[in-house]
């Protein structure tokens, strides 16, 4: 078995049936296009969709279910799983296709990516129950803190503009650059009767993220005193 892979268990706590799963994780489509995490983030996703979602009805019995969906979004978005992959020191494993790039130099979307791919393939390795216990200890301390409900800037921005203009925010993709294992997108986004206010980040939903919050913290400037967020 590879050196790294054997660390990597070790890492996880999970010893792998198949060692193809876990390599299959940590490898980027730029470094093999026919091998990689793509699928494994998608069921990945789901799976720590479920785990936590069981988990907020077992500690929250009588919350109402918006207040529960924004505490699922707090704890399972792009910006979570890169604080779990990064605790987890993932970006120490994944293979990408500039060899000569150094680990410290993977961007925040692969590791995040790579944080899901992680839980698909401990899923298809141990099934259900095994990985369900994986997430619930790894997510255990951000669980404790999610009396706190934070909400992204997208939805908070999404909740203004429809309360003040009764319609959604309008996001538009301006440009895609940069190479495959590192892309840059830059987005726009505005209201009615407003600029657009640009961003860019590692992703389209990121780069919408930061445009959201700058959008939000050029509000606040605007109207002075009345608190939007």
């Amino acid at each position: 078995m590879n050196k790294n892979l054997s660390k990597l268990q070790d890492l996880l706590k999970v010893k792998f049936k198949n060692i193809n799963f876990l390599k299959n994780s940590i490898t980027h489509k730029s470094y093999d296009n026919k091998n990689n995490y793509e699928k494994l983030e998608f069921i990945g996703d789901r799976v720590l969709g479920l785990s936590i979602s069981k988990k907020l009805l077992d500690l929250y019995p009588k919350e109402k279910e918006g207040i529960l969906d924004k505490k699922l979004a707090s704890l399972v978005n792009k910006n979570k799983c890169y604080e779990v992959g990064k605790a987890l020191k993932l970006d120490k494993f994944i293979l990408v296709g500039n060899t000569k790039k150094k680990n410290k130099d993977i961007e925040k979307k692969i590791v995040s990516d790579c944080c899901e791919a992680i839980i698909g393939a401990i899923y298809l390795d141990r099934g259900y129950d095994f990985t369900e216990n994986f997430v619930l200890k790894v997510w255990e301390d951000y669980l404790k803190d999610s009396k706190i409900i934070f909400i992204d800037s997208k939805t908070r921005l999404q909740e203004y503009s429809l309360k003040k203009y009764k319609s959604l925010p309008i996001y538009k993709l301006i440009s895609n650059s940069g190479p495959r294992h590192k892309p840059n997108f830059k987005v726009a986004v505005r209201l009615e009767n407003s600029k657009y206010i640009y961003a860019n980040g590692a992703s389209i939903k990121n780069a919408e993220q930061d445009a959201a919050k700058k959008f939000l913290e050029s509000i606040k400037i605007w109207i002075g005193k009345i608190k939007v967020i």
